[in-house]
């Protein structure tokens, strides 16, 4: 059964670009050790109109959710696996990798605030394809 990491982060306007670089090799990373899928999206419409039909299905929007300032915006990432056992095998070696070790990100600011990132894996329930 397919397996998702999923992340919700918060990221300044203005470092959006950073992000991307950074999420580019990143993705280059998680795709040499076996992800299957890697997909960073930037929020572009956080205060969705409520649809005909669904006006008590309101809910939270990103904004509500991630408590942001009006200079960040919201990224929504996620990687997809084989299976969770996959997905562990997968980050153990990206974790390993000498492109991810302390000394390489040393003195280099995160382009996203680290306490505003929520995250987790998931178990695929529903997959459909076009």
């Amino acid at each position: 059964m397919k397996y998702v990491d999923g992340f919700v982060l918060v990221v300044k306007k203005d470092r959006i670009e950073d992000y991307r670089e950074m999420a580019q090799k990143a993705s280059q990373i998680w795709k040499k050790y076996g992800a299957l899928e890697y997909f960073e999206c930037v929020g572009d419409d956080l205060n969705p109109k409520i649809l005909e039909g669904m006006e008590d299905m309101k809910g939270t929007t990103f904004p509500e959710l991630t408590k942001i300032n009006e200079d960040e915006t919201v990224v929504f990432a996620f990687i997809v696996y084989k299976s969770r056992e996959q997905r562990d095998e997968v980050n153990e070696k990206v974790m390993k990798d000498p492109e991810m070790s302390p000394e390489a990100w040393e003195g280099k600011e995160m382009p996203f605030d680290m306490k505003k990132v929520s995250f987790g894996g998931f178990k695929v329930l529903v997959e459909e394809r076009r």
